[in-house]
């Protein structure tokens, strides 16, 4: 039985200390997902579609720039994880323009855009304003 092969477009770990990816968490891009595997014995693994993706910003803190590193933050249109942070990564503005590629492309597929997924409220839509008691207020 033959295992089935995920085709990754990019993997990097989190970089640590001097930049060294010494760490239990890793990054995996595919086609049309993001996936960040965290842990040793107990591995935890989300994944997000990544034409839910709404916004991206990159962070370039002094100590990562040393090492020629940086952060990319995710704003997502997802209920676990609705900022997605990959961390000290090499090649930040490389993996952003990857990221921003794929974003788009799979927008496309979808035909989704970022505006599609905000709702009245500016970022999710809300339904705090409706009454939904079922009772006879309209008629």
């Amino acid at each position: 039985m033959k295992k089935d092969v995920i085709k990754y477009i990019w993997t990097d770990k989190k970089r640590t200390i001097f930049g060294l990816p010494i760490s239990f968490t890793r990054y995996f891009l595919t086609e049309d997902k993001f996936i960040t595997r965290k842990g040793f014995l107990s591995v935890e693994e989300d994944e997000l579609d990544l034409y839910r993706v709404t916004d991206k910003k990159l962070v370039l803190p002094i100590g990562q720039r040393l090492f020629k590193c940086g952060t990319i933050i995710m704003h997502v249109k997802d209920i676990d994880t609705p900022i997605k942070e990959v961390k000290s990564i090499k090649a930040p503005r490389d993996v952003l323009a990857l990221l921003d590629k794929h974003i788009n492309i799979n927008r496309d597929r979808y035909r989704v855009r970022g505006r599609d997924m905000v709702g009245a409220d500016g970022f999710g839509g809300s339904h705090d304003d409706f009454d939904f008691d079922g009772g006879d207020d309209i008629l």
